[in-house]
């Protein structure tokens, strides 16, 4: 999940080299076997909290470490930094607070100061969350509309793209603000809600809503992949803050979808959740950006999965469930 063991020497020899943290995770799974495919060599700094999921190459090297353990180490061999590593999501963060704001902010500033001193990289990729709006009712929720984030969660990210931001003098900076991504990867991820609706129709033949009301954004995660090659491939892109989801749905319709898709019912209970947001993405649509997959191509893909054994339904794929029962205490 997180950075880096002490004094580390990252001297692998290529012409691009990248370094990404928290690949072990749902979306870093995804991507480092792009990278790969695309002879890229990839340093993965993560903590690897939730098992290694990661292909065998020679062009990928791991380091195992978190933050806390951040001592100054060789970076200049590195082309471009991809910073996904965090405490992940609301229930998460929830879990311990303080941790979440040492890790996603405190050691975040730590981290930037390490690349401006022991690095020349050309451009640093933040990987932000779309949930940094807050409660948002606008049509077009856009780019330079105001923050106004309601859970920890969201202000440790809100807090770590203005530092990250600060750096745009160093490097290029690009910061994505991602939807709730949906779809299979290899360390997968069963308690967004996307995923978690279609294995429960898979496993329990109904599903379960909370409220559903809420307006949600959405990118598959070959979408959500795709997008850091994007930018990787396209580093002289504006410095700034970029949109990635294309499918606003409210939970009920998304839980509707399923529903007819695998011919099972689903009921409706109240929730406390007021999260809801929509994401309009036109201006990462206008540095070339396609999207490939909808959220159907996921339900799909899931539920193929499951039924022929590719994925199972393992308890790491449960973040809270999972923090809780290793013990999270042992990590601070």
């Amino acid at each position: 999940m997180i950075f880096c063991s002490p004094l580390v020497h990252l001297t692998i020899e290529d012409k691009m080299k990248i370094l990404i943290t928290g690949g072990g995770g749902y979306v870093g799974t995804s991507l480092i076997p792009k990278l790969l495919e695309q002879k890229y060599e990839v340093i993965n700094l993560d903590t690897l909290w939730f098992g290694n999921y990661l292909p065998k190459s020679p062009l990928l090297k791991t380091v195992v470490g978190k933050f806390s353990d951040v001592n100054p180490i060789e970076l200049n061999s590195i082309d471009h930094v991809i910073h996904l590593a965090n405490v992940a999501n609301d229930p998460s963060v929830d879990l311990n607070q303080s941790f979440a704001w040492e890790v996603n902010s405190l050691n975040h500033v730590q981290f930037m100061e390490l690349l401006v001193k022991h690095s020349n990289i050309k451009s640093f990729i933040y990987a932000s969350s779309g949930s940094v709006y807050g409660v948002n009712n606008s049509d077009k929720v856009s780019e330079d509309l105001d923050l106004v984030p309601i859970s920890t969660y969201n202000k440790t990210k809100q807090v770590a793209e203005r530092i990250t931001l600060s750096y745009e003098s160093k490097f290029k900076v690009h910061i994505i603000r991602p939807a709730t991504i949906c779809g299979v990867s290899p360390r997968m991820r069963f308690d967004v809600v996307v995923n978690m609706f279609v294995i429960q129709a898979f496993k329990n033949r109904k599903i379960t809503v909370f409220g559903g009301d809420q307006v949600r954004p959405n990118i598959h995660m070959e979408d959500m992949a795709e997008v850091y090659l994007h930018f990787l491939k396209n580093y002289h892109l504006p410095n700034g803050f970029y949109n990635a989801g294309f499918e606003n749905l409210r939970i009920v319709d998304i839980a509707k979808l399923v529903a007819q898709e695998f011919d099972i019912e689903f009921t409706v209970k109240p929730s406390n959740d007021p999260r809801s947001y929509r994401l309009d993405s036109s201006k990462l649509v206008a540095t070339g950006y396609t999207p490939k997959k909808k959220v159907i191509d996921a339900c799909r893909e899931i539920y193929t999965a499951l039924e022929t054994g590719l994925l199972d339904d393992a308890p790491n794929f449960y973040n809270v469930n999972w923090m809780k029962s290793q013990n999270l205490d042992k990590f601070l």
